[in-house]
């Protein structure tokens, strides 16, 4: 398989007998459909994202990014909890793709978010 961004070369990296694709040359992540969820749930998962998140942001804006599993166009996703996060993701086989870095931040959620999130819940019990 080739990197959607790059086109470089993808490895196999296992964590807890799950096999994800990580690319060789930008480190970006592939998950086929579920992966995503099974791994954020695992505690240290974040440890396979080993690329930098500078060089994950250099690729953001791509424009068309093709899946890499089956060729079809994705499309741009953004993360409801986490807006400054975008990762794509496959309408056809449901594969998501991380840039270098996201998936650390996915599994994160950060200070900032938390009160954000304080800050709705708290304007939504207050609305009559």
């Amino acid at each position: 398989m080739r990197c959607p961004k790059c086109g470089s070369e993808m490895e196999k990296v296992v964590h807890h007998e799950i096999e994800i694709d990580r690319c060789t040359n930008c480190y970006g992540l592939w998950f086929d459909l579920l992966e995503l969820e099974d791994l954020k749930a695992i505690e240290d998962s974040e440890l396979i994202d080993i690329g930098d998140s500078g060089v994950g942001k250099l690729y953001d804006n791509m424009k068309e990014v093709n899946c890499p599993q089956c060729g079809a166009r994705m499309i741009k996703m953004v993360d409801r909890r986490q807006p400054h996060l975008s990762y794509e993701a496959c309408t056809v086989c449901y594969g998501v793709f991380f840039d270098a870095g996201e998936f650390r931040d996915y599994k994160e959620q950060g200070v900032l978010d938390f009160f954000r999130d304080l800050r709705l819940m708290r304007r939504r019990s207050s609305t009559p």
